[in-house]
């Protein structure tokens, strides 16, 4: 185990472009800890994906779940290619065990528009969008929990499973950090459960035990909304929201329209969390279409980087981290406002070196201000 400001990180790389912005988050790293001062990151590489399933017959080897259960905290890349399965035809996706493995239970997906980024909404109130998606990650109807069944190829079930403790503690999680969020921005501190309680018995139920939660939080303001009713406001009013918990399944939709919203997957990082591990990555995926050709846009990786230093700092009492994390992410803002790079998605030209050495040239500037 760590020291008090010593920490061990297990890298996963993965496939695809995972394997590019992972080494350029590495670089930015290694940049901020020589800013900072005051903590070191050990890091651990390990195997797995894909090309390792390919290559080994292996898609996450024993060793790295291991080495993950050891870790103080998971940076990961992306993993997976579509043309690479497993015989019945799923795609490999070993996060997805992890998730489960590792008591992940909390999806967090933070979406705050960046300064100069171009965003599809016109409304010039789409500058102010700034809120977390919270998505239960061990239970509900997504795939990975369901055994489905198709009965005489006629018809097919899943099944979807929401218990009481699943549901009290991703609540839990989601009004703690609507009250850390309010400490630094007085307009936030507001829970919106969504759901498609008026249809689903499971969804009743765990719209229940929401305000049962909730009335252990009196400071925070709790609302609810259906999932259908979201997608709308989403689109018709993203930055009226803050901490939005819901069911799994809601919550990978909910987060790719609402990355759309900030420029897309290369701009949306995300953790994914539980009481004692932690992993942090992009939400994009492997790319295999742009892999190798230095296009990928390193920002998601920047900013899950920056989530688990966050992490790390909050659940250590470690300022140093807490300050890195900051960093880098004001580095990042005043990158794109400055205009001085533009992704090959917003149609620019800069790829992943170029906008990791805008970033890391952006550091310097918190330092001499």
């Amino acid at each position: 185990m760590a020291s008090k400001n010593a920490f061990d990180i297990v890298v996963l790389p993965g496939d695809g472009i995972g394997i590019e912005v992972m080494a350029a988050a590495l670089e930015l790293l290694a940049a901020v800890q020589s800013r900072v001062g005051g903590f070191s990151l050990v890091y651990d590489h390990r195997p797995g994906g894909a090309g390792n399933y390919k290559e080994t017959g292996d898609a996450f080897p024993d060793s790295s779940m291991k080495a993950c259960e050891r870790a103080d905290a998971i940076l990961f890349g992306a993993m997976g290619l579509p043309h690479i399965r497993y015989p019945d035809g799923r795609e490999i996706a070993p996060q997805i065990d992890m998730r489960v493995h590792l008591d992940l239970y909390a999806g967090v997906r933070p979406i705050r528009a960046i300064p100069g980024v171009p965003l599809p909404l016109a409304d010039p109130r789409a500058r102010d969008i700034d809120l977390v998606i919270v998505r239960e990650s061990t239970e509900g109807w997504f795939y990975y929990f369901g055994k489905g069944e198709v009965r005489n190829d006629e018809e097919a079930f899943d099944k979807c499973r929401i218990s009481r403790a699943g549901s009290e503690r991703v609540f839990d999680y989601s009004f703690r950090l609507a009250e850390r969020r309010r400490a630094r921005n007085p307009k936030k501190g507001r829970v919106t459960c969504v759901d498609k309680s008026n249809v689903y018995v499971s969804m009743a139920f765990s719209n229940k035990i929401f305000w049962e939660r909730a009335k252990r939080f009196p400071a925070i303001a709790a609302d609810h909304c259906y999932i259908d009713a979201m997608a709308l406001n989403l689109v018709r009013k993203p930055w009226e929201y803050d901490v939005m918990p819901t069911e799994n399944q809601f919550g990978d939709i909910l987060s790719d329209l609402a990355a759309g919203l900030i420029g897309g997957m290369g701009m949306a990082p995300s953790g994914d969390i539980g009481d004692k591990h932690g992993v942090f990555q992009p939400s994009h995926g492997s790319a295999p279409d742009i892999a190798g050709q230095g296009k990928a846009n390193p920002i998601a990786m920047f900013l899950s980087a920056a989530m688990m230093l966050e992490w790390l700092g909050e659940r250590h009492g470690l300022g140093a981290c807490t300050d890195a994390a900051a960093l880098i992410e004001g580095a990042v803002d005043r990158t794109f406002a400055s205009g001085r790079v533009l992704p090959f998605e917003f149609g620019g030209k800069d790829g992943t070196a170029a906008i990791t050495r805008a970033v890391i040239d952006a550091l310097t500037e918190k330092v001499a201000a």
